[in-house]
């Protein structure tokens, strides 16, 4: 654990250092290829860092913030675009914007925001979940499945929650929420769109979709433009998920965790094109049938695709071990 500390640190050293000179060299270069050009290096660099990690949890949370989102931002600031344009007036919101998959809240009093009492449930919930693993040789397939979809639900949020307190706390601004309750979402579309992993959607939305649907709008009709652009950001989404597998599992990817999300981008594009339909406008699924067959269609395919190459790579062992080393070793520092 001190040795990941210590990469740790040199990782966060290198990352500072390399948004700085963006925010001061970069910044000064016209919007455009050009730009991009010069943060390139930076891009490269943030391909590296999960590397530096040999547990999952670090190189995952790396290739996460720095390889994906990061150089995603990177990408659309090159051009005058994405979560850091307009630009953040210093230093410290640049690095902490660009870093940290958050987003700034243009409501703050939006309905999205859990209670705290929700989220001390979920904090609850994720350490009973822990102690579930011991007796995880009694559970059947289906329990299982359950079990690791929790598992890495809560994880994401309660992991990101921590991160953007820790955000709040530093720069005193509204940030937008990461969820927004998944398990109650009454379409692909929802889910997706409006409920799931919301950073992710918000970057994938002005770097792969609206240039796509933009310029496939020269070839073809709006509704196949607007079909194409979703099937393209659920395989760019695949691609990058593969990436962050390898950095994690240490294995050339299988292609199985694009074909979750290609299955996904078609499904939700097929939704999308129905409900414009003149019909489909009349009438109206009950969310009491149209929840649990959104929430069993994303769990039974990602047990399908999703987890398959985590479990023969032994993630699901690692995981909850990882979690209850690193509360010893900071009950070990702290009392």
């Amino acid at each position: 654990m001190e040795e990941e500390i210590k990469n740790f640190i040199k990782v966060w050293v290198s990352t500072i250092i390399s948004v700085s000179y963006c925010y001061y060299i970069s910044t000064r270069i016209k919007p455009g290829v050009l730009r991009l050009l010069s943060v390139l290096p930076v891009i490269a660099l943030f391909l590296l860092l999960p590397l530096f990690f040999s547990s999952v949890h670090f190189s995952g949370a790396s290739a996460f913030f720095f390889t994906w989102l990061a150089n995603f931002k990177l990408i659309l600031f090159s051009f005058d675009k994405g979560p850091l344009y307009p630009l953040p007036p210093n230093l410290p919101r640049f690095i902490f914007f660009t870093c940290f998959p958050i987003k700034s809240q243009h409501n703050p009093k939006s309905q999205n925001e859990i209670p705290k009492w929700v989220f001390a449930i979920k904090v609850l919930s994720f350490g009973v979940l822990l102690r579930m693993y011991d007796y995880k040789q009694h559970m059947s397939p289906a329990m299982l499945l359950v079990l690791y979809s929790l598992h890495i639900y809560l994880e994401l949020e309660i992991g990101l929650m921590l991160v953007k307190s820790l955000v709040f706390i530093s720069l005193g601004c509204d940030l937008e929420p990461h969820f927004n309750e998944p398990y109650l979402a009454t379409s692909l579309q929802d889910f997706w769109g409006r409920r799931w992993n919301l950073m992710v959607t918000a970057i994938l939305r002005p770097a792969v979709y609206d240039p796509v649907q933009r310029i496939a709008q020269w070839k073809m009709s709006s509704d196949h433009a607007r079909f194409l652009a979703v099937l393209a950001t659920f395989l760019v989404s695949g691609a990058v998920h593969e990436l962050i597998f390898c950095y994690i599992t240490h294995e050339m990817p299988t292609g199985e965790v694009t074909w979750f999300f290609a299955l996904h981008g078609v499904f939700t594009a097929a939704e999308v094109a129905v409900k414009k339909r003149t019909f489909m406008r009349q009438w109206k699924m009950s969310a009491m049938v149209s929840r649990p067959l959104t929430v069993g269609f994303v769990v039974l395919t990602t047990g399908w695709l999703f987890f398959p190459p985590l479990i023969r790579s032994g993630m699901f062992e690692k995981l909850p071990n990882e979690v209850l080393l690193f509360i010893d070793f900071l009950k070990h520092k702290l009392l």
